[in-house]
């Protein structure tokens, strides 16, 4: 993939997406998700969903990567058990704690990358029992200028209050994607739903 990775763009300086550009990214990998968790006659869970999986063609189209640690659902099977082991901090509760894996630890992931792609803060880099969803949940919405990614603001009138009304949405949706139960948490069906219409409001 010739324009490498979305980690690569969130955190070397010598690159930068603007807002639009990360939403269409994180849309192209919900329908991705979609697919494989609603569109294959067997639901495939990636297990690992993290920015550095998500490589972006010569278009800056994202593709979703690396299915080295992916599970294949059973008919009639909800959730499974494994053994290995996803990157810590995207790590759904259930996964980390029981090795207990469903489509629901995917979109929690998801969600946690969502939170990421806008904030440009890694999950893992948090102290103590601060985490970056928590950290996010504390500052909305009154204060979601104290957690987007400063660069893409600019103080200058309505489309400064615009795009923070848009960041805010997309945090909503991200937030909602990590409900600590998986029951709580919402499919990628209707995420991907949700970001085109918050897309819309970008046009």
């Amino acid at each position: 993939m010739p324009n490498g990775s979305l980690d690569k763009y969130l955190y070397s300086h010598n690159y930068f997406l603007d807002i639009r550009q990360r939403l269409s990214i994180m849309i192209d990998v919900a329908c991705a998700l979609e697919y494989l968790h609603h569109g294959c006659s067997l639901p495939v869970i990636h297990c690992d969903v993290k920015p550095s999986n998500i490589l972006l063609d010569e278009d800056m189209v994202a593709h979703l990567s690396d299915f080295g640690i992916s599970k294949l659902l059973g008919e009639d099977e909800s959730d499974l058990h494994t053994k290995t082991l996803a990157t810590l901090g995207y790590i759904a509760p259930e996964y980390g704690r029981d090795g207990l894996v469903s489509t629901k630890c995917d979109v929690y992931s998801y969600g946690i990358m969502l939170l990421e792609t806008f904030t440009r803060r890694k999950p893992n880099k948090f102290e103590g029992d601060l985490s970056l969803k928590q950290w996010v949940s504390y500052s909305l919405p009154e204060a979601v200028m104290d957690v987007v990614d400063a660069n893409l603001v600019t103080s200058t009138g309505n489309h400064f209050q615009k795009v923070l009304d848009v960041v805010a949405s997309i945090m909503k949706v991200a937030l909602d994607c990590c409900a600590e139960s998986p029951a709580g948490r919402t499919n990628m069906k209707d995420v991907v739903g949700m970001l085109q219409k918050i897309k819309v409001q970008l046009l």
